[in-house]
């Protein structure tokens, strides 16, 4: 069964948005992921001292085929730094994951199924 985890950015870090919908359009990717017979898991981080221990905490869960990046950390030009950490830890803990970029959460089972042969 191929694997996927997804790394994006906690909703409840964005200041304005609906968090709860966002966490919902999430929950629902997720569920998509299961339909399609794919293990999917989800990382979300703010941009502090914890993402680095989260994410490599989850690199570590299993061995991944896929890992996304969601738009939302890809996109914001303030989170370019925390992009090339995700970037980087992803290169040093799961060399063997391909690495997928979503537009939103609602793309995040095709961005990773682009890569999953």
């Amino acid at each position: 069964m191929s694997s996927v985890l997804v790394v994006g950015y906690d909703p409840q870090a964005l200041p304005g948005v609906d968090a709860d919908a966002i966490r919902a359009t999430l929950a629902g990717e997720l569920r998509r992921f299961e339909e399609r017979g794919i293990e999917a898991a989800m990382t979300l981080v703010v941009f502090d001292e914890s993402a680095e221990p989260a994410i490599v905490a989850s690199l570590a869960e299993r061995p991944w085929d896929v890992v996304v990046v969601g738009g939302g950390i890809r996109k914001t030009e303030q989170l370019l730094p925390l992009f090339e950490q995700i970037v980087n830890l992803i290169r040093r803990h799961a060399p063997r994951a391909a690495i997928a970029f979503n537009t939103g959460g609602r793309d995040t089972v095709e961005a990773a199924q682009r890569w999953l042969r």
